[in-house]
């Protein structure tokens, strides 16, 4: 801002404002409306005066206001010069400004109103700071126009080192600053003073008249002028609870009550006070529309209720209405209905109006085609050339029968016939003509779906999000530019037709464009065509906007999902077209050969789109195991990563986690994902659009590269061993061995399959060919594996108990033991276990760990020291380690 010191005039004078000058010779105060006098005219200085803050009883107490104030120097202040019109005329008017001054006096403290008398002084710019914008003291300080702010305006200033802003007004905070509010549809004076008084309270302005200005209309009804002008423009139509709210939240730093998130609460509905009814429309079609309805704030009745203010008619079925309706009742089209949802607001209801259908261009069309026709030479003549022109229109325009201007070239007036019709030249242009109709339909998807919800400035906000826009159209614009050129060069070769003109030129001109445009589309049409789907479901407004387009004769009655499929279908048929066009070219026409190598380049393309589509699906596995397990590691996700196989097992020992744990294995071609099935799944968890995605099943225990996995062994088949496996593992950090113990569970995989799965991708990952020699054929009893009590109910009894005292442990316990102190501890116990000799139970555990070391390749160590990822809980140390060999 500005700091003008002096407003100058020849024969004018300068003082200060208070509130009630401003409030009644001048409009609201603008920092943007400051007087600048002539060059020619003399400065004169403005006086200088003390400018103070006073703190008023519980503000004086406030630890934090008082530590901002300390920070802030300087305050707005107003300014008025009276000037005189015209030299020789009495008429003055006054000019505003504001001017920065210092605060001289940092702040003083006032406990009662008795005090304000002595701090009241023309010599002061006083700004008074209270707490409670409802008590007496600001009622007095308000009632002597008195310049008041709120703590949130002052901290505010604080944070962002800016003067203390003048208001004409008490202002608490600024959660409407820079607002323009009109009100339409009050009737209760007193209402309607609180929700303005509130409104200046937070920085707003009310202007009494709607104007482009206006940001927000705060409406009790959706009837009235201003209401339908505020639709036109795209202005938030807003309840008076908005206001209130706001109110509420006052107090919060940085709360903005103009924030989509929290204005969106607060939009009035567009069917609000409407009663609706149906008719023409399916049941299916009926029920959806009653329960968007209730969604949009409205409610319905059935037909030929007296209660009902709108009739909403299916015009294409509905021909004559069973009843009489009413002056108040509005029949209207079903498009008012779906276009007042996509703008998210109640649209104007004559331009809407149902009419009965009036077509006599209709009956005369049907009575040229009417098979009763008399038996006249002149009807006969006129139903053959009405017959043969539908042929022709049929045979030679494209389909839609409307195309966007901007997105299509006109084409040629008509397409010359050469004498004789060859089979090479009817196939050519069904070609073109197929290739028109395509053309026109990626144009319909573009102009009347794509580009209206990409547009900027739409009412009620935009439709959908711009990474759903990308998903559900993708690269539709550039197979729409390829495809507009293969259908211009193909018209130029048909409407110059040679038998000897190369149509396979063409195509292999555009192959590397199709290679590079078609597999991104192609591949991921499933996700699109979901996209669509989801936000049909739960974006009103979206499902609105495709109800309202694909009842467009543009769309040919087909929906969003069915025009998108032809991209994918397009090629093959494309294909299909030139080995027919290829078996009506003679063997001395040289576009024989170019159709082959054309042919064949479009199946070079179709493989293409095949193999990345495969790599797709590859990656979106990936996802869906991400989304299975509940805290997955991010870096599972990799460009070069797939998974090959999941396997369902039971934990054998106490790792990786209790014996009797559900364990669910995801091999990937160079890691193993190890999650347990979750013991209580809670809550769901919702995307930021709304999607419900079910909760997961699993719980990460650990990501392990393939490279760690040293041995793979099978275990002997026994009575009291059935299906189980074990892994040694090494991780890189540590130096002893870790042994994972199995049972599968799957039973459409056998184990040995599994095994030999999983040994080449070892392989594959250490670059070794012998992936046999990783497997290890071992006996149950050399490595404590049993699978005999996996089954029992008293086994699954045993170990819930074992899993809720465990639980009761943790839950009661007041400390955790951190890792490190317990490593240390762990570290001691076996230094001083080493100056003694072991015993007899310590050599069977020692005698163990050196047979599994030997497995291994790597000389036996003195004791197995446990990983940090496998590390649980110190009272199963000493047993783990048995079991873990």
């Amino acid at each position: 801002m500005a700091d003008n010191s002096a407003l100058t005039s020849t024969t004018g004078s300068t003082s200060l404002a208070d509130s009630s000058i401003f409030d009644s010779k001048v409009a609201e105060t603008s920092k943007d409306n400051l007087f600048i006098g002539s060059t020619s005219c003399v400065e004169e200085e403005m006086p200088q005066i003390e400018t103070r803050v006073i703190l008023v009883q519980e503000a004086g107490k406030q630890e934090e206001l008082i530590k901002a104030l300390k920070t802030i120097k300087i305050m707005e202040v107003p300014v008025i010069k009276i000037k005189e019109s015209c030299p020789g005329k009495s008429d003055e008017k006054l000019i505003k400004s504001i001017v920065n001054m210092e605060i001289k006096v940092p702040f003083v403290k006032m406990e009662s109103v008795e005090e304000f008398k002595s701090l009241d002084s023309p010599e002061f710019e006083n700004v008074f700071i209270v707490m409670d914008f409802q008590d007496s003291v600001f009622n007095e300080l308000y009632k002597a126009d008195c310049r008041v702010i709120g703590p949130p305006v002052v901290l505010n200033c604080a944070e962002n080192g800016e003067p203390l802003p003048f208001s004409c007004r008490p202002l608490y905070c600024t959660s409407m600053m820079n607002l323009v509010l009109c009100f339409t549809g009050f009737r209760k004076k007193e209402e309607l003073v609180r929700l303005v008084t509130l409104v200046h309270h937070m920085g707003g302005v009310i202007r009494k008249d709607f104007n482009s200005k206006v940001t927000h209309l705060v409406a009790n009804c959706t009837q009235g002028e201003k209401f339908r002008v505020a639709v036109s423009l795209g202005t938030p139509i807003m309840k008076p609870e908005w206001i209130y709210k706001a109110w509420e939240r006052r107090n919060e730093q940085d709360f903005c009550a103009s924030v989509d998130d929290f204005r969106n609460e607060f939009k009035v509905p567009p069917f609000q006070d409407c009663i609706l009814s149906f008719l023409g429309f399916s049941d299916e079609e009926k029920t959806n529309m009653e329960e968007m309805t209730k969604m949009q704030g409205g409610n319905y009745l059935p037909v030929g209720d007296e209660r009902c203010t709108h009739l909403i008619v299916e015009e294409n079925i509905v021909k004559e209405l069973p009843f009489e309706p009413s002056k108040k009742l509005y029949v209207v089209k079903q498009e008012w209905f779906w276009g007042s949802i996509q703008m998210d607001a109640r649209a104007g209801e004559t331009m809407y109006l149902y009419e009965k259908a009036n077509t006599p261009e209709l009956k005369k069309s049907v009575s040229l085609l009417s098979l009763n026709t008399p038996n006249s030479n002149r009807k006969r003549r006129r139903l053959k050339e009405t017959l043969a022109q539908l042929s022709r229109e049929a045979d030679l325009s494209p389909f839609p029968p409307q195309t966007p201007k901007s997105c299509t070239k006109s084409s040629k007036n008509s397409t010359p016939i050469p004498s004789k019709q060859s089979a090479r030249w009817q196939v050519a242009k069904e070609l073109y003509q197929t290739e028109s109709n395509y053309v026109n339909i990626l144009a319909t998807i573009i102009q009347l779906f794509q580009v209206p919800l990409e547009e900027e400035g739409q009412r009620g906000g935009p439709i959908l999000a711009q990474e759903e826009i990308k998903t559900i159209f993708g690269s539709i614009p550039d197979i729409f530019d390829v495809h507009t050129k293969i259908k211009d060069d193909l018209e130029d070769l048909i409407v110059n037709w040679d038998e000897s003109k190369s149509i396979g030129d063409i195509f292999l001109k555009y192959s590397k464009d199709l290679v590079k445009i078609y597999p991104p589309f192609v591949n991921f049409f499933e996700m699109s065509k979901e996209t669509i789907i989801k936000c049909e479901k739960q974006k009103p407004r979206f499902h609105a906007f495709l109800k309202i387009n694909q009842a467009k004769p543009e769309c040919g009655r087909q929906s969003l999902v069915e025009l998108l499929i032809r991209p994918v279908q397009r090629l093959p048929s494309v294909a299909l077209l030139l080995n027919d066009l290829k078996k009506h070219t003679s063997e001395e026409n040289p576009d024989k050969s170019t159709l082959e190598k054309a042919i064949g380049s479009l199946k070079e393309v179709m493989t293409h789109i095949n193999e990345d589509k495969r790599k797709t699906e590859a990656q979106k596995q990936i996802f869906d195991v991400v989304y299975e397990v509940d805290g997955c590691p991010a870096n599972l996700l990799s460009s070069h990563r797939s998974l090959v196989q999941r396997v369902e097992t039971i934990s054998l020992g106490e790792h990786p986690c209790d014996r009797g744990e559900q364990v669910t294995l995801f091999l990937f071609n160079d890691c193993l994902e190890i999650a347990r099935k979750r013991h209580k799944v809670i809550g769901t968890f919702r995307s930021p659009h709304g999607q419900t995605r079910p909760p997961a099943s699993l719980k990460h225990i650990h990501l392990m590269p393939l490279s760690q996995i040293k041995k793979v062994l099978d275990i002997r088949e026994t009575e009291d061993c059935h299906n189980a496996f074990a892994l040694l593992v090494r991780p890189p950090t540590e130096q002893a061995n870790v042994l994972l113990s199995f049972q599968m569970t799957s039973e459409e995989l056998p184990k040995e399959n599994w095994l030999k799965m999983l040994c080449r991708h070892v392989a594959n990952t250490i670059c070794k060919a012998d992936a046999e020699n990783l497997i290890y054929t071992a006996d149950p009893e050399s490595f404590e594996v049993n699978t005999k009590d996996m089954d029992s109910t008293l086994s699954r009894a045993s170990r819930a108990i074992k899993k809720t005292s465990k639980k009761v442990t943790r839950a009661f316990s007041f400390s955790k033991t951190p890792k490190r102190a317990l490593r240390r501890a762990l570290m001691a116990s076996q230094s001083s276990a080493e100056g003694r000799s072991p015993s007899s139970n310590e050599k069977h555990v020692m005698s163990r760990l050196a047979s599994t070391s030997s497995l291994a390749g790597i000389p036996s160590p003195s004791l197995v020291s446990l990983p940090a990822f496998f590390e649980r809980r110190s009272h199963t140390l000493s047993r783990s380690t048995t079991h873990l060999i």
